[in-house]
């Protein structure tokens, strides 16, 4: 709301082409000097019009400063349709029936299940990997890349492990800025694995943020959108996932990366980063119908679970009705927390992944030595010139602006996403139509 108050812009009462009277100073210093009720009336009016939102839906979106941003976000979910629906129909295909998280049966629903995944967490333990080494290694990533090293006051004041003195911990990873300068602190009870190395480099994403956008007011610390700093620190575990910077800091060696291999590689990082994306769009499009008032308070489980099977292509696996009320159980819906910003990090990480390999020279269209999906931008000066860029912005100017800075694009769009994944779903086309899975589905109401 702060936001929004502070951006408001109305028109002038005698000069309907003149719109960028703001509440201060314009508005207030008429309101102090004018006499004419006429006019005063018309900008109390048109202030509070204007200052207002439609609904809470209007309310989130605004965040986005994009009158667009709705039709941005309907238009990606149906770019992602034809990759969607050849993965939705290659695992129900195998499993028949799941929904929730779809991460967790790669192992059994891989393409080639007899090619081991993926995994350097046991090379990590037998070289004596620790959390700070996992600190200082995501610290040396960045600094590779003429990015900000982390201050001391980072090491001393940070929770890199689970305290063993008693003291109770949400454990859950978590980066912090504590407006001062250099302040900057990571709260994450790390463990020696593959999966939290990746998690490190996330956090500490979000704390390069923190520091290039250190040295502007208060009021423009922060993303650029809400969607920005999920979308930087996915970035850098992009490069950090690929076998050839494994390989280059040592912790896999003697890796053959065949054709399948990669797939089972695409496959399990689709199932992470693919399929929570139409989840993610029917969350916050079922709560915006419903701050609209589109969705009555009688419809409120049989619509969500309508959008679920439109988006998702997932049913319940009981029979539910509006005794029910299936959508609090994501916490997000219970707290009241927007929900879009992830879908919108999930979209916009590829993008930046894709301007920032170009500028590392790891990545030319069309070159199948160098690929989208095999970028490593470590030790790119660069690259990190060009991401820091758009991080030093903040939130000063609108994000569209900010994402020019790297990628050269206003838009949010699917494409580089589907380019990424282009060899999985080239894959599934052809292992589709071998094993005769049905692609899509039929919506339902059998089940609601």
């Amino acid at each position: 709301m702060q936001e929004n108050y502070a951006k408001v812009k109305v028109c002038d009462y005698r000069d309907n082409s003149k719109c960028d009277l703001a509440l201060e100073p314009e508005l207030t210093e008429i309101m102090a000097t004018s006499r004419d009720p006429e006019e005063l009336k018309y900008y109390w009016q048109q202030w509070y019009d204007a200052a207002d939102y439609a609904s809470g839906a209007e309310y989130w979106l605004s965040a986005y400063e994009d009158d667009t941003f709705e039709e941005q976000v309907d238009a990606v979910i149906e770019e992602l349709r034809p990759l969607y629906e050849q993965i939705h129909a290659n695992v129900r295909y195998q499993l028949r029936k799941y929904y929730e998280d779809w991460a967790g049966v790669a192992d059994i629903t891989s393409p080639f299940p007899d090619r081991q995944l993926l995994d350097v967490t046991e090379e990590m333990v037998r070289q004596g990997y620790n959390p700070i080494q996992m600190f200082e290694m995501g610290d040396e990533f960045f600094q590779s890349m003429n990015m900000t090293k982390l201050p001391a006051t980072f090491w001393e004041k940070s929770i890199l492990e689970k305290p063993d003195d008693g003291r109770d911990l949400v454990c859950h990873a978590s980066a912090w800025e504590f407006s001062k300068t250099d302040d900057v602190r990571i709260k994450q009870c790390t463990r020696v694995t593959m999966e939290q190395f990746f998690t490190v480099h996330h956090e500490l994403g979000h704390v390069q943020y923190f520091l290039q956008y250190q040295h502007l007011p208060s009021m423009y610390r922060d993303g650029a959108n809400p969607g920005f700093h999920e979308a930087v620190g996915d970035v850098l575990s992009l490069s950090v996932s690929t076998p050839k910077h494994l390989e280059k800091i040592g912790l896999l060696k003697d890796y053959v990366e065949d054709e399948e291999s990669k797939l089972n590689q695409f496959y399990g990082s689709a199932l992470n980063k693919l399929v929570f994306l139409p989840f993610a769009y029917t969350l916050d499009k079922y709560r915006w119908g419903i701050f609209r008032g589109d969705i009555k308070p009688e419809e409120y489980n049989c619509k969500f679970w309508e959008m679920r099977s439109k988006f998702s292509g997932v049913e319940p696996p009981v029979v539910r009705s509006e005794s029910d009320l299936d959508a609090p159980a994501k916490y997000h819906v219970s707290a009241d927390v927007e929900y879009l910003r992830y879908f919108v990090s999930f979209i916009i990480q590829f993008q930046f992944h894709r301007a920032a390999c170009e500028k590392a020279g790891e990545y030319v269209k069309g070159d199948p030595e160098k690929t989208l999906n095999n970028c490593d931008i470590y030790q790119s000066v660069e690259a990190g010139n060009a991401i820091k860029a758009m991080l030093e912005l903040g939130s000063s100017k609108p994000w569209p602006d900010a994402m020019e800075v790297l990628t050269g694009e206003r838009r949010m769009s699917a494409d580089a996403l589907i380019e990424y994944f282009r060899p999985l779903y080239d894959w599934l086309v052809v292992e589709n139509e071998r094993i005769g899975a049905h692609v899509g589905w039929e919506e339902t109401e059998s089940k609601y």
